[in-house]
């Protein structure tokens, strides 16, 4: 249904905001906080009248375990500080959940030693294209 794209091409404006926050970051030598990314994304759902909406973390780190002991994504839990860091991998998901639905996305990222950011399914389907 179309309310349904619409959620879901705001909550992908949102993860792909966050995506872009880290290609940026590392292209540009930049240090990178877990709660900037997670800023990048929430703005996004924000502007567009969802923030209550949005009701955990964007993102955490990664390990062999799942969840790993590095940055997350954060700056609604947490105020996350810690540095995103070369060959570390971390999950962006933001959601929107309303009362009669909820929409959810979520990619993998991972920096390498050379400071190229890798992104699961890098050919990205974004709603948008679809509408």
């Amino acid at each position: 249904p179309q309310r349904h794209a619409e959620i879901f091409a705001i909550m992908a404006s949102a993860r792909d905001a966050a995506i872009d926050r880290v290609r940026q970051a590392f292209a540009g030598g930049e240090s990178l906080q877990g709660w900037q990314v997670d800023d990048a994304c929430r703005q996004v759902i924000e502007e567009a009248g969802y923030g209550k909406y949005f009701r955990h973390r964007t993102g955490h780190n990664i390990g062999q375990e799942t969840h790993g002991n590095g940055a997350h994504m954060d700056n609604l839990e947490t105020h996350e500080d810690r540095r995103v860091l070369p060959r570390t991998c971390f999950s962006i998901e933001p959601g929107i959940y309303l009362d009669e639905f909820g929409v959810r996305s979520e990619v993998n990222v991972f920096i390498d030693a050379e400071c190229n950011v890798h992104v699961t399914g890098e050919a990205q389907t974004s709603i948008r294209t679809l509408l």
